[in-house]
């Protein structure tokens, strides 16, 4: 009788202590719930529309870069062939044409070579956060509440986070600065500050332009970095918007994690990061923080991919350079379904019954976010009942608190991933079960 082979079991506590962390854990819960109830229509994924997206473009987007290959930087077949099917620059191939479009779309001027093109958005804050960190008395200033792929990414590299809370507008840099001093009081380093000015993960609110001065200004005076990431500056009802940090960045201050997941299609997972600081060496010589990040992406990643990196070249090509403008119908469809979901919820629950009930939400310009709060806690509790009872589905707002100690009364909606007809039915269920839980 033949005996099974051992089983090797790995104790836990042997393991990252980040792996038990609950932090981990906030969105498996959501995932469950949307499994069990495939038919809940659901405000929980921040992901932009699919119908939005045309499997033929992609070939052409091939093709359009492959054509500036050749037509604009002269490459040949051999040279061409090389550039897309073997590991390439690790700081990126593509970095000139996204300098491009950060001009045009942004007003950011950026030498080419202070761009790292990586893997998302999420492993430029993976590899600012592991060259910036070096003392365990460092701290990562965040807004809160807070985007959990940056605390998350914090953890994993054992990088203490302190929260500083928003205002109704965003981030209050008097706030920011009072936190500065108490940690240092304390014996801390805050180190850098992380933070979402347009129309934020979770809350949708949007810094206005003073109080984007204000931080800049804030920062300088306290030595301090700003972590800037705007997947969502182009989703206005005007299509043009606020200025970024980066743009009004005179002191490289301002690190600017960029994205292409939400302007051109997740599936590409490209991103960036302008990483134009200076890194002075001991003799005296100069870097750019960009080529010191690459270091770590060299170890991390190798390269990012090249077909993906061709095809988001080839949108770029395509539309000279331009997204903002190319991203105009689909900032029209998201501003539609915000309006579609405010005007909703005001029409099913009217504010004299609404303010007897404790019941409100904010109203934000644009983006894929808003904040709905409530008298009674947004838990998992409620959340299952939501999408049992009434299906619809939502992320509690208590996930995007790094502290673990806020939001325990709100709830997140986001609108990106619905057809406007969801979007309507969806209010109406909500409203459904805000009269049974809150009423």
């Amino acid at each position: 009788m033949s005996q099974e082979p051992p089983t090797t079991v790995l104790p836990a506590q042997g393991l990252h202590g980040s792996l038990a962390d609950p932090l981990m854990e906030v969105m498996n819960f959501l995932n469950e719930v949307t499994s069990r109830y495939p038919e809940a229509i659901s405000f929980g994924p921040g992901r932009p529309y699919e119908g939005l997206f045309e499997v033929e473009q992609i070939g052409d987007y091939l093709t359009a870069y492959q054509r500036y290959l050749t037509e604009e930087r002269g490459c040949s077949p051999d040279q061409v062939r090389t550039l897309l099917f073997q590991y390439g620059r690790t700081n990126g191939q593509i970095h000139e044409l996204v300098a491009r479009a950060l001009r045009n779309d942004e007003g950011i001027t950026a030498a080419p070579e202070s761009l790292v093109v990586t893997v998302g958005a999420q492993e430029g804050m993976f590899l600012v956060l592991r060259a910036l960190f070096a003392d365990p008395a460092d701290v990562l200033l965040v807004s809160s509440p807070c985007y959990v792929g940056i605390t998350g990414a914090a953890r994993l590299l054992d990088i203490e986070t302190v929260h500083v809370p928003e205002g109704p507008e965003g981030c209050d840099p008097d706030v920011l600065r009072r936190t500065v001093a108490e940690l240092r009081a304390a014996g801390k380093r805050p180190r850098a500050f992380y933070v979402v000015p347009d129309f934020s993960n979770p809350t949708g609110t949007c810094l206005p332009v003073a109080g984007r001065r204000r931080l800049l200004a804030a920062a300088d005076a306290e030595d301090l970095l700003v972590l800037e990431d705007n997947p969502y500056g182009f989703f206005t009802p005007t299509g043009s918007g606020l200025p970024t940090l980066k743009a009004l960045d005179d002191r490289q201050r301002v690190i600017y994690l960029g994205s292409f997941a939400k302007t051109c299609f997740p599936g590409a997972r490209v991103g960036y990061v302008i990483a134009d600081q200076q890194v002075q060496a001991p003799d005296g010589s100069r870097t750019l923080l960009a080529d010191e990040l690459s270091k770590i992406k060299g170890m991390v990643t190798v390269n990012t991919p090249a077909l993906s990196q061709a095809v988001i070249g080839g949108m770029l090509v395509s539309h000279d350079y331009r997204l903002r403008e190319a991203n105009k119908p689909a900032a029209d469809f998201y501003q539609s379904n915000l309006r579609i979901l405010l005007d909703n919820l005001d029409r099913l629950l009217p504010r004299d019954r609404r303010e007897a009930a404790g019941i409100s939400w904010n109203s934000p310009a644009g983006g894929f976010f808003l904040t709905l709060n409530l008298p009674v806690p947004a838990d998992n509790a409620l959340l299952e009942e939501s999408a049992r009872e009434h299906g619809v589905i939502w992320t509690p707002m208590s996930y995007f608190y790094p502290e673990g100690d806020g939001g325990r009364h709100q709830m997140r909606l986001s609108l990106s991933y619905l057809t406007p007809d969801q979007v309507a039915e969806g209010a109406r269920r909500l409203a459904g079960l805000l009269e049974r839980s809150c009423g």
